[in-house]
């Protein structure tokens, strides 16, 4: 039997995706994003999962999209449907969050953007090189580039298809937080243990708000947030006397 694409581990409330094609870099193929919205398809179902984290094994944390995949016309189940299987990820009502080490370029950045935000190692490097093989995105680059970091920042990246180091993504805002390469994952791991210490209610109550209001005027946010915030969680009580007995 030939070895998962995608391997599912879960680990203190986090389930962590892997992508697993090392021996090519983690280049991503039809059969990978397969096995990916499978497992978005199982973890938005489980209520033991409270995080996500998705990352590659070996080298990097993916090379991109399969470039022979592309020249010989990979088949895809229905146009965008790519780009579907990222939006799913995308509003999974739990923390999404990629852990970036080596290469991640632009198929891999699509997918990492598509995470609520990015942890990147001390080794992690991002381009986006779509230019450089005459190629234009289709998996949401074009939307959630600009939204991360900017319109003129994401042209630069997007016209000179240069490479960007980790110190670099964290000051234009790409990546969140950057650690050694030594400690990357359990660096991670214990920031994982931070999101689910809270309630999972809220992390979802949360996303659900920031998408709504995303883009809106100041006003008409504060009045969305006013009328449809989600309010109390069922945890709420046990969690406020838990803190008062302490």
């Amino acid at each position: 039997m030939d070895e998962a694409l995608v391997l599912r581990e879960n680990k203190n409330g986090t389930a962590f995706l892997t992508l697993n094609r090392p021996e090519k870099l983690n280049a991503l193929t039809v059969g990978m994003f397969e096995e990916l919205r499978a497992h978005i398809e199982q973890i938005s179902k489980d209520s033991d999962v409270q995080c996500v984290v998705i990352s590659g094994a070996g080298k990097c944390f993916s090379a991109g999209h399969d470039l022979a995949d592309i020249a010989s016309g990979e088949r895809v189940p229905s146009r965008g449907w790519h780009s579907e299987t990222l939006r799913m990820m995308e509003r999974l009502p739990k923390p999404v969050i990629a852990a970036v080490h080596g290469h991640c370029y632009t198929g891999a950045l699509e997918v990492a953007l598509a995470a609520d935000f990015i942890l990147a190692a001390e080794s992690a490097r991002f381009a986006d090189t779509h230019a450089k093989w005459a190629l234009t995105p289709v998996w949401g680059l074009s939307q959630r580039l600009p939204r991360r970091v900017g319109v003129a920042t994401a042209k630069r990246m997007m016209f000179t298809a240069a490479t960007y180091s980790a110190a670099e993504a964290r000051e234009m805002g790409l990546a969140e937080l950057v650690f050694s390469n030594d400690n990357f994952m359990p660096e991670v791991e214990a920031f994982c243990e931070q999101i689910c210490a809270n309630s999972s209610f809220s992390h979802a109550a949360n996303k659900r708000l920031l998408e709504a209001t995303d883009g809106n005027s100041m006003d008409s946010g504060l009045q969305w947030e006013v009328f449809m915030s989600e309010g109390r969680g069922p945890d709420m009580e046990e969690r406020i006397a838990a803190f008062t007995k302490k």
